[in-house]
């Protein structure tokens, strides 16, 4: 007996579940929307295409130096600083020594041991060169050592840039 009662709770709680799921589906109609209501980059849109083509390189930064707060750059130096250092005759870190970075040979830090690929690089980091670097490291020397994402903004990288560039 107690195991008809058992079988007839799960019975009766099944049909209802059933019958509040059509009811639920009856009152209530789902739209499909037809645009992502957010936005991702490089996500799959509904016409089958991207929904954000994905930057391929870094926005030019030249018009934004002049406006680039110097203060701003030492702010955002502070990411940097985790791996190198920036004061004249500072040791290397985990990343080569930054001073006087801007105008120098690329992979000419003494005695850091640079990757095969920045080696490879060759040229002179000028304002262009760090523009791309430090949008996304691994596009721009591809097979360096950096792990680091790379700054997206290009106010930021501006400032930075115009804040290494008055290391002398």
């Amino acid at each position: 007996m107690e195991s008809n009662k058992l079988l007839a709770a799960i019975l009766v709680a099944g049909i209802v579940a059933m019958l509040a799921g059509f009811i639920s589906h009856k009152l209530v109609k789902a739209e499909k929307l037809s645009d992502n209501a957010y936005k991702i980059e490089g996500a799959a849109s509904p016409a089958g295409g991207t929904a954000v083509a994905a930057a391929t390189s870094a926005e030019p930064i030249k018009n934004l130096l002049a406006s680039a707060d110097v203060a701003q750059g030492e702010k955002i130096s502070k990411v940097c600083g985790s791996c190198h250092s920036f004061g004249k005759g500072e040791p290397n870190r985990v990343g080569p020594n930054l001073h006087g970075v801007v105008g120098r040979v690329r992979g000419s830090a003494a005695g850091f041991a640079y990757s095969d690929a920045m080696k490879a690089k060759g040229g002179t980091w000028d304002v262009a060169s760090l523009n791309e670097f430090l949008w996304s490291p691994q596009k721009f020397v591809v097979g360096t050592k950096m792990s680091f994402a790379g700054l997206k903004k290009p106010e930021d990288r501006a400032a930075l840039i115009k804040w290494l560039s008055g290391q002398k």
